[in-house]
């Protein structure tokens, strides 16, 4: 009979996996609330979680779900009204060398998105992320294989370290 990790160390063990994977679906700005709903929502489940669950894929269900509350919130919440900016400034986005993987994970669709986000950012296998998303393992498979190729088309040579790890899994 294996015995539970406290809760403090999965947090410290996990937490970095579950901010990746909230970056990747929601973008930086609201990610940290995502990641604290998450840990709060884990401690309160953690003592019934069976001793021998797979805790990270555990979290990044639990990160999915948040993530989707977010996004909801945001949807009903009120949008400010700008007004246009001066045609003379030019948006970060438009200069190449702001490009991120975030904002090129952000224009990626839906599908893509999550599914690269939680089998290469949190480490989920394409069955666990079927489950997390409802498909197929290989519809996982497939939407990750086009998501990885759109980055590396988009991101170029600069691709980071973490998108060319874990793809054979």
């Amino acid at each position: 009979m294996s015995v539970k990790e406290p809760f403090e160390r999965v947090v410290v063990v996990h937490g970095p996996t579950v901010l990746r994977v909230c970056r990747a679906v929601l973008g930086p700005v609201d990610a940290d609330d995502a990641w604290s709903e998450t840990f709060l929502a884990a401690l309160r489940a953690y003592p019934a979680l069976p001793a021998d669950a797979n805790v990270e894929a555990w979290l990044v269900t639990i990160a999915h779900r948040k993530a989707i509350d977010v996004r909801r919130r945001a949807a009903r919440a009120p949008q400010p009204h700008v007004e246009a900016a001066s045609s003379a400034s030019v948006p970060m986005r438009e200069v190449e060398d702001s490009l991120t993987l975030y904002d090129a994970l952000r224009d990626l669709p839906e599908r893509q998105r999550l599914c690269v986000a939680y089998h290469h950012l949190g480490g989920l296998s394409f069955r666990e992320v079927a489950a997390v998303l409802g498909g197929t393992e290989a519809a996982a498979r497939r939407a990750s294989a086009d998501g990885i190729r759109a980055l590396r088309a988009r991101l170029g040579a600069g691709r980071p370290a973490a998108l060319t790890q874990g793809a054979s899994r």
